[in-house]
């Protein structure tokens, strides 16, 4: 009874170590700036611009939609109530320091880190990996490294995109529909003054290390599952494991600052 109650436990432990190991792994390789291989520069420079291209649009769209459901909402009742300079710091905790890190983190997960899921699937219930391996070809520093640091740059620059957009967005519509001129420049402003050292720290930290963890449990979940997984079995555990790991990382550094 105690190893029926333990032995989900103990794995789920040993996983975590294994991803513990492979966000090592990826921050060792993140800190070589100069000599790495043209393969592994090569796929990293494919990953940040499936990243960043692909993700670009649905950002923008992404910041409009919250900017006029936020944002704008926010800016018509503070002006209401007369309460701008709560508006500002509640802008900042709720957008910038929890919103946005886990909304791109998400759409990173969905947009690049699911296809380097179906990639590294493929790689292994092909037999491809073997021959890779026979070969000398570490697919962690081919695929896994590369992905994961290309998937925390682009999850940093679509993440500040989103909050200028959203803030902008949100503000213009404030000032063209809701009868408020000075609110473009006056939120902006109001946003940036609330804003603390502390929040200055944790919004790109969040944003590196939930799109860097999306790429390190993605790799990890492709890697270490049985080679007779389907991909249509694959991919939803990935994406589950993506969406827990953000989630969780997000908590952990909003607790920590």
């Amino acid at each position: 009874m105690l190893a029926t109650l333990g032995r989900p436990v103990r794995r789920s432990f040993l996983e975590l170590l294994h991803v513990l190991a492979l966000c090592v792994h990826v921050a060792a390789w993140a800190m070589r700036p100069i000599g790495r291989p043209l393969p592994e520069r090569r796929e990293f420079f494919r990953r940040l611009s499936q990243a960043l291209l692909g993700g670009l649009m649905p950002v923008l769209v992404l910041g409009v939609l919250i900017g006029v459901g936020l944002v704008f909402q926010g800016i018509s009742w503070a002006g209401v109530a007369d309460q701008r300079g709560l508006l500002a710091s509640v802008l900042v905790t709720v957008l910038v320091r929890e919103l946005a890190p886990v909304l791109i983190a998400t759409l990173i997960l969905g947009r690049s880190g699911i296809a380097v899921a179906a990639e590294l699937g493929a790689l292994r219930t092909s037999g491809a990996e073997r021959a890779l391996a026979l070969q000398g070809v570490d697919l962690v520093r081919l695929y896994a490294a590369p992905a994961a640091v290309a998937q925390a740059l682009a999850c940093l620059a679509l993440g500040i995109v989103f909050v200028a957009v959203a803030l902008i967005s949100g503000s213009a519509f404030a000032a063209l529909l809701g009868g408020q001129p000075e609110a473009l420049l006056g939120s902006l402003d109001d946003v940036l003054r609330a804003m603390r050292p502390a929040d200055v720290l944790i919004f790109p930290a969040k944003l590196l290390v939930t799109g860097g963890l999306v790429g390190a449990v993605v790799a990890h979940t492709a890697l270490t599952a049985p080679r007779n997984l389907r991909t249509a079995q694959l991919l939803p555990a990935c994406f589950i494991r993506g969406v827990l790991a953000i989630l969780c990382s997000s908590v952990a550094l909003s607790l920590a600052a």
